[in-house]
């Protein structure tokens, strides 16, 4: 019994699997849809997050954020949904593992946020995006953000991861994913951007396709959205005062 509970356990994400080669045209589109999506998408990642939170600007911009990361990924290529291989080299769809990743990855980002609000800065930073939920119809916040979350895994962990070359996919997608939200100027995006992108890489690459890593974003940024701690309210009055001067 003790065997088969350990042979049905996944690989770890240091696995790395055979990934499906490309032709040489093949990675030559990629490149060329990839290069213009990401300044494409960053340019509009930066101006959808300087919109009035619960803005009608902000609802179609980030709306048109998701059509341009998926359009980009879907238009460079072929996409791989991927495996999980257990250790007894058992393959099956990648769903219940990637789920429990986005909840400990939640966990970890909750534990974060209490420290965070001894840091000013990050404490500022956390506050003006949690400001988006706050003042934002919730249901329309919950959309865009799970809209965004998958698109940017068709593009970065997609397109983007495919069109690497085959050393450095990880960290060279993980690379263009914080650059891109450097856009943002909020220095906590930018770090959850780095934390998060890292892990969905190491997923892409253990299992051999998007869906383990868009499964953990769509979990965590739901939990994210629902359950991180909020701000002390005369912090988020300062930040909504400060924000319509």
């Amino acid at each position: 019994m003790r065997e088969r509970l350990r042979g049905a356990l996944p690989m770890p994400l240091s696995h790395i699997v055979v990934e499906h080669a490309d032709t040489r045209e093949e990675r030559r589109r990629r490149r060329r849809v990839v290069a213009v999506t990401s300044l494409l998408g960053a340019g509009l990642l930066g101006g959808s997050l300087s919109r009035r939170p619960g803005s009608r600007s902000f609802y179609v911009s980030t709306a048109a954020l998701a059509g341009v990361w998926a359009t980009g990924g879907l238009a460079a290529g072929r996409l791989h949904l991927g495996w999980i291989e257990s250790r007894d080299s058992t393959l099956r769809r990648p769903v219940a593992v990637p789920a429990a990743t986005g909840v400990a990855a939640f966990g970890v980002f909750y534990g974060g946020a209490l420290v965070v609000r001894r840091i000013p800065t990050l404490d500022a930073a956390l506050a003006d995006v949690l400001r988006f939920a706050e003042e934002g119809d919730g249901r329309l916040v919950l959309l865009t953000t799970l809209a965004n979350g998958l698109a940017e895994e068709v593009f970065f962990r997609g397109a983007l991861y495919a069109a690497l070359g085959d050393r450095g996919r990880v960290a060279g997608s993980t690379a263009v994913y914080t650059i891109a939200t450097v856009t943002t100027r909020n220095p906590a995006l930018v770090l959850a951007a780095a934390a998060m992108g890292t892990l969905f890489g190491l997923q892409r690459r253990a299992t051999g396709g998007l869906q383990a890593p868009t499964i953990t974003h769509l979990v965590w940024s739901a939990l994210m959205l629902r359950f991180l701690p909020r701000p002390p309210a005369s912090h988020a009055d300062a930040q909504s005062l400060s924000s319509a001067r």
